[in-house]
């Protein structure tokens, strides 16, 4: 190990390796082995030639290799004793000739039929995606391409979120340019060669959109058993459902959130529905990228200081530039626009309207379990 390593361990700096999980190489040299017949009938040649130089016409073995190297090659003559050869040098110098233009030929055919009719343009491609990949931390694998893939990935990419999408799509490529997807993996979402060559063991969480519950349900179970083997911290896993039930299933398998596409829809066109103006609203401040504006949810712990504080003691408004617009108790109660003489109780659930920044701090400061100074 050197000093450097050692100096980086010391003083607590991330040592992160960019080598790919998944190892192609032995992959590409099996490709290249036919190469090595060529070589070595050239190395061959070159050896004959040089000692046949020396035996016939007792050059050195410098002058011997110079000989060999333009014969073989048919590049030309005249530069050494050519003009004095013996008859026996003459036939010896045909045979490199032809041997050394035939290995050529011979040579060139074998590196054409390697790199036109086999997959090593592939691989050397996927090898090269793999090592951008192995540089990524805290991203999101996204498995089985859709339109609800391709959806989300324009979200990550308008608000700088690493992602890679893996899909077995034998057109990947062309979706990945079409799609703009910088990242992306040809192979089965649920092998575990996908999880190696998507860096699932640094990233922040997968995605399984696909319309199939089957895959949806076999994905959450792999990479549940990925995270295992791992030890790690556990993955974010979102997903999708057609149905209630589905959608049940797929949270005891252990998606941490679930989303049921035909209910949100519903959801959405009905707010759009009794008020037109909802749909604008959304969009330029819930959607959009660097809203000044944003919405969350934030659960209070059993530990916080905040706890039994009245919202006007907290003063979030002033102090914090967000707004309480909703509280969900325990036991599932939703109070909407609460007074400022509401209690916070344990493990109820804030409704924040504010900035992006605010809200951020406020996740921190009321679950801490001592009072902030700031509040």
């Amino acid at each position: 190990m050197s000093i450097f390593t050692n100096i980086k361990k010391v003083l607590g700096w991330e040592l992160s390796s960019s080598k790919p999980q998944y190892d192609l190489n032995s992959v590409i040299y099996s490709k290249l082995k036919p190469l090595r017949l060529p070589l070595i009938i050239i190395q061959i040649l070159m050896m004959i030639g040089v000692l046949g130089y020396v035996y016939f016409e007792d050059y050195s073995i410098m002058h011997a290799i110079f000989q060999t190297s333009y014969t073989i090659t048919n590049t030309g003559f005249g530069a050494l004793n050519e003009s004095n050869f013996k008859n026996e040098t003459i036939f010896f110098t045909v045979f490199l000739m032809i041997a050394g233009f035939s290995s050529f030929i011979f040579g060139v055919g074998v590196i054409i039929d390697v790199f036109t009719n086999g997959n090593l343009r592939a691989l050397l491609k996927e090898r090269k995606m793999l090592y951008k990949i192995a540089r990524l931390r805290k991203h999101f694998v996204l498995f089985y391409h859709n339109e609800y893939t391709a959806q989300v990935a324009k979200q990550f990419r308008e608000n700088h979120i690493p992602f890679v999408v893996v899909d077995p799509s034998d057109n990947i490529e062309e979706i990945a340019r079409e799609n703009k997807y910088p990242y992306f993996i040809k192979d089965e979402p649920y092998q575990e060669s996908a999880f190696f060559k998507s860096h699932l063991s640094s990233a922040k969480g997968a995605i399984s959109l696909s319309k199939n519950i089957s895959d949806n349900i076999t994905l959450i179970a792999s990479v549940r058993l990925y995270e295992k083997e791992l030890g790690r911290t556990p993955f974010l896993i979102i997903s999708n459902a057609e149905t209630r039930n589905e959608k049940i299933r797929l949270q005891k398998l252990g998606a941490d959130k679930v989303v049921a596409t035909p209910s949100l829809m519903a959801k959405r066109v009905s707010a759009i529905a009794m008020s037109p103006d909802m749909e604008n609203i959304l969009d330029e401040f819930l959607y959009k990228k660097d809203s000044p504006i944003t919405m969350e949810e934030i659960l209070i712990k059993e530990d916080a200081w905040s706890i039994g504080k009245e919202l006007k003691e907290l003063d979030l408004r002033e102090k914090l530039s967000i707004s309480v617009i909703g509280i969900t108790e325990e036991s599932g109660a939703f109070i909407q626009l609460p007074k400022g003489n509401k209690v916070i109780n344990k493990n109820s659930k804030l409704l924040l309207v504010g900035s992006q920044k605010g809200i951020t701090r406020a996740k921190r400061v009321l679950n801490l379990i001592n009072q902030p100074k700031e509040l």
